[in-house]
């Protein structure tokens, strides 16, 4: 029985995956509509961050094996059940507190010779002006505690200090640190590892596409980023590195990073868990590597095999609301077509035509995915321009019935091509 933190979109690869290999799941999260859950034996409707609830929720019974995948809210339960149920795979202390404590990690990267930047982290407001004004502008502010965009700003002059900090401190704890840091200019890359036996199993590096604005929200990735081999194997050595100073000797991870124009790098924070936003999918049609077939053997204690089996190109568009606010999915049309074009291997619209859609100003307000592969990138984008043309994706803003004269939003896709 395999115990599984979360079912939103983003784990459900794990539970497709278990389904396939006939195990049994139980599937924690609160909110009943989560597409996991569909595929689950059983519902537990508990907070994945609340490891004591879960457990009175089980009522004695003891899961065989416990994953996390997706998502930083689950991993210190990860951690606390893994090792209460003494599941063959034990998620470490070290990878939680660096996944979801932005100030640890930056003090584990110090330790580990790994590149850096400036930041300061406190409660006291003037403390952080001034750390802000020495760091000097622009700087990023953000919440130590959260992940996909949540609370992010990039704020360009003194005057935008003040909204910034009130809204990071929207996305944690009432009272709680905040984070301002140096902005690092330069190429942003996900570096994605999968961990074996103290080593680099695999290692995948992709190019983010940024969304214009302050928010820093990932409009999707573009593999493999075009890297000479010199750089991509020092990021891989200091993936590596900060793998096992958080005490991951197996398992994913996955790095922010910035690389300078000339050639220097920084780390900027730590997921000690498979990405989100279709990677994995990204990774397995690109090399031929199944992460996510990798992450529920080792949590079940089986072996499992990171050998790249092809070499191509592929790019994750995100789909999300192009307004600024709240805004109605009003309809969705060219799915079919889409699905039926060489290269596409996902078109996902997880959103309903009706529902209510959140400006994409962080992760989590994304309504579907399209992932496409190619040969090589020129390839990949060529197919992706295609399929944007066919699939049409209609937004109107959300009071447009209650106020005479709005237009619909332009059908179709905004995000960055």
């Amino acid at each position: 029985m395999m115990l599984i933190l979360g079912a939103s979109e983003d784990q459900l690869p794990v539970y497709l995956e278990a389904r396939r290999r006939g195990i049994r799941t139980i599937g924690v999260d609160v909110r009943a509509d989560r597409p996991g859950l569909a595929y689950a034996d059983e519902w537990l409707p508990v907070s994945i961050k609340d490891h004591e609830g879960i457990v009175a929720a089980l009522a004695g019974r003891r899961p065989t094996a416990v994953v996390a995948a997706a998502s930083d809210a689950g991993l210190w339960s990860w951690h606390e059940l893994s090792n209460r149920f003494e599941a063959p795979f034990r998620f470490p202390a070290g990878a939680a507190r660096a996944s979801t404590d932005k100030s640890a990690f930056h003090e584990i990267a110090r330790a580990a010779g790994v590149p850096g930047y400036r930041w300061h982290q406190g409660t006291d407001r003037a403390a952080l002006t001034r750390a802000a004004h020495a760091i000097g502008f622009p700087v990023v502010v953000k919440p130590p505690d959260t992940s996909g965009s949540k609370g992010i700003s990039l704020v360009e002059r003194p005057a935008g200090l003040p909204a910034a900090l009130d809204y990071a401190a929207g996305f944690t704890t009432a009272g709680g640190p905040l984070l301002v840091e140096e902005f690092v200019a330069g190429r942003n890359l996900t570096v994605d590892v999968f961990m074996q036996s103290g080593r680099v199993g695999f290692a995948g590096i992709t190019e983010k596409r940024i969304m214009p604005g302050p928010r820093f929200v990932i409009g999707g990735h573009t593999g493999p980023a075009p890297l000479g081999a010199a750089t991509r194997g020092r990021l891989v050595v200091a993936a590596g590195r900060l793998c096992r100073a958080i005490g991951l000797v197996d398992g994913p991870a996955n790095f922010d990073v910035i690389l300078r124009d000339d050639g220097s790098f920084a780390v900027l924070e730590a997921n000690a868990r498979l990405c989100g936003n279709a990677f994995p999918m990204l990774m397995r049609h690109m090399y031929g590597v199944d992460t996510v077939a990798a992450l529920v053997s080792l949590a079940l204690g089986e072996p499992f095999d990171l050998t790249p089996t092809r070499d191509g190109a592929g790019i994750i568009h995100v789909l999300a609301s192009p307004l600024d606010g709240d805004a109605t999915l009003a309809s969705v049309s060219g799915i079919a077509e889409v699905r039926a074009l060489p290269g596409v291997v996902c078109c996902e619209v997880y959103a309903e035509p009706g529902a209510t859609v959140r400006p994409f100003d962080q992760a989590a307000n994304k309504v579907g995915y399209l992932v496409v592969t190619g040969p090589d990138p020129r390839t990949a984008q060529a197919r992706l321009d295609t399929a944007r043309d066919l699939l049409a994706l209609e937004f109107t803003p959300a009071d447009v019935g209650a106020a005479a004269g709005v237009a619909a939003a332009p059908a179709g896709l905004s995000l960055p091509g």
